[in-house]
């Protein structure tokens, strides 16, 4: 008679999962809840916020054209500063001492003086220099024309709120190229590709990951500090416009509402459009599947496919030879 093994695989019980409560956190969100109602009711019922003036207001002619000079102080100040940016990042990491020196300076002044102070300085810009002259030194003029008459408050609106922004822009783009890996530009080297072929096809690109989520910060920043070109002094825009409405009819609070909902509209816009760009640059970047692939070759060598528990250490062993022993 021959002893029989009896082989039994043991396996652990399954664990159960018992949610945790958290008593103090949502009673915390109720009394949010309720502050937030509170706050809501007494707004639609509080006399000093004129609803039926916001309604009147918020879509008048002259508010919708200030609304749309806001978002052109927007785009082409931003536009301008993101080049400018570009050049003074890339200036800023050139060997050449004088030109890293440069962009130092022109950063330390901007970034230094508040953008009012800035703003206002180019609305003196007429006052300081009378005419704009063209041609050699110390000689006579070929072209000379007053300055007021070729450098408009709009004009000088975008340069002051463009050479501000740019020097944040400088560093926000040179952050995004140091956080390019220097073999991918060693690489690009190898295969014979130019400086500018290397920065427009390697290294932006992939630098354009890091630089889009501070950028769209910015572009929602300039958006608000448009409101400070009335330090120009420049009128139109959207914040001024309905502050002169106010002055006239005496409905400061609503005529402010009717502002930030058309800098809340924008703003909203924006961000939506941040998003799907992050989206965009972001590809193959972050939490990955889990290779299967992997999992299939550990299998095929040990026999077995892992299976991690939780709060356990699992290492994956080599078949052993059972003529051999174990290893």
């Amino acid at each position: 008679m021959t002893d029989t093994a009896v082989h039994s695989d043991k396996t652990e019980p399954g664990i159960k999962a018992i949610r945790l409560r958290h008593p103090w956190r949502n009673t915390f969100a109720v009394v949010l809840l309720i502050i937030v109602a509170l706050f809501i009711a007494d707004a639609a019922m509080r006399p000093a916020y004129n609803w039926p003036a916001v309604g009147k207001y918020l879509f008048d002619q002259r508010i919708s054209q200030a609304a749309f000079v806001t978002l052109q102080l927007t785009v082409y100040s931003m536009v301008i500063a993101i080049i400018l940016g570009v050049a003074l990042a890339i200036m800023r990491l050139s060997p050449n001492p004088v030109v890293n020196s440069i962009a130092w300076v022109y950063l330390w002044v901007f970034r230094g003086t508040p953008v009012y102070v800035q703003l206002t300085f180019w609305g003196l810009i007429g006052t300081i220099y009378q005419s704009i002259d063209i041609g050699l030194p110390f000689t006579e003029p070929w072209v000379s024309f007053p300055t007021r008459v070729a450098l408009s408050a709009f004009i000088l609106a975008i340069v002051g709120l463009a050479l501000n922004e740019a020097a944040y822009m400088a560093e926000i783009v040179r952050a995004g190229l140091l956080a390019v890996d220097s073999g991918q530009e060693e690489a690009a080297t190898a295969l014979g590709m130019s400086w500018f072929q290397t920065m427009v096809r390697v290294v932006i690109p992939q630098s354009m990951r890091v630089i889009i989520p501070p950028a769209g910060n910015e572009v929602i920043s300039m958006l608000k500090t448009t409101s400070l070109v009335t330090a120009v002094p420049f009128t139109l825009e959207l914040y001024t416009r309905s502050r002169d409405i106010a002055a006239v009819t005496f409905e400061t609070v609503p005529m402010l509402i009717v502002a930030s909902i058309w800098y809340l509209f924008f703003t909203s816009i924006l961000m939506v459009g941040q998003y799907f760009l992050e989206k965009r640059f972001a590809r193959g970047i972050g939490d990955r599947r889990p290779d299967k692939k992997a999992d299939d070759a550990t299998a095929a060598l040990t026999g077995v496919t892992p299976v991690i528990r939780g709060g356990q250490p699992t290492a994956v062993l080599p078949p052993t030879d059972p003529h051999k022993g174990e290893r």
